[in-house]
């Protein structure tokens, strides 16, 4: 038994899923941080939001391919770990949070695009009234911002922040449940199964 837990190899799936991760994760930190702030060079406030709007937009698709290759690779990689869901210990509830953590990861970011979307909106809908649109940036609003606008800036705001959070977290569950592939993890992880009294060495 402990020789076939030990003789596992997921390295394709295993790959797709920490490829996939890096793009979700890099990419997102890259527009917070990037993208949206980049957006203050510019003169105009609709231009700030057209910009970054713009950007995100063709990054989506790249972003999705990210969270699908995470999920998918990690569904994989579940499915072949039935033994070790089972047997050893540690594995089945950071498996299981790392789960959660990609749901809630897509649910972020399927927001964060919508918040982005009803940002353009509002601001175009603006600039068409003849409205003076003041933003800091993209998803910072400033006082004489259009209330709309400073809502759903406010709440993308937040959301782009949390995405890379929780992509970064799914990260370094996955790190975990990597390293317990290894032979001395995976035997310790056994033993302490079914000797929970005892201290595996």
């Amino acid at each position: 038994m402990l020789q076939t837990l030990e003789s596992d190899n997921h390295a394709i799936a295993q790959a797709v899923h920490d490829v996939g991760s890096a793009l979700w994760f890099g990419g997102t930190v890259m527009g917070v941080t990037g993208v949206n702030k980049s957006g203050s060079d510019l003169e105009q406030g609709i231009d700030r939001i057209r910009v970054a709007e713009s950007a995100w937009v063709r990054f989506s698709p790249l972003q999705w391919a990210g969270v699908a290759a995470t999920t998918l690779a990690g569904l994989q990689l579940t499915r072949t770990s039935g033994r070790r869901l089972a047997l050893q210990k540690g594995f089945a509830p950071v498996g299981a949070a790392k789960a959660g953590i990609t749901v809630l990861g897509a649910a972020a970011t399927a927001y964060a695009a919508y918040c982005g979307m009803r940002i353009g909106k509002a601001a175009e809908q603006a600039a068409a009234r003849g409205d003076r649109i003041e933003v800091q940036d993209a998803t910072a609003p400033t006082p004489a911002t259009p209330p709309e606008i400073a809502k759903w800036q406010r709440r993308q705001r937040v959301t782009q922040v949390a995405v890379p959070v929780l992509a970064g977290a799914n990260i370094v569950c996955g790190s975990y449940l990597a390293q317990s592939y290894r032979a001395g993890a995976a035997t310790k992880g056994v033993l302490r199964r079914l000797l929970p009294g005892r201290r595996a060495r």
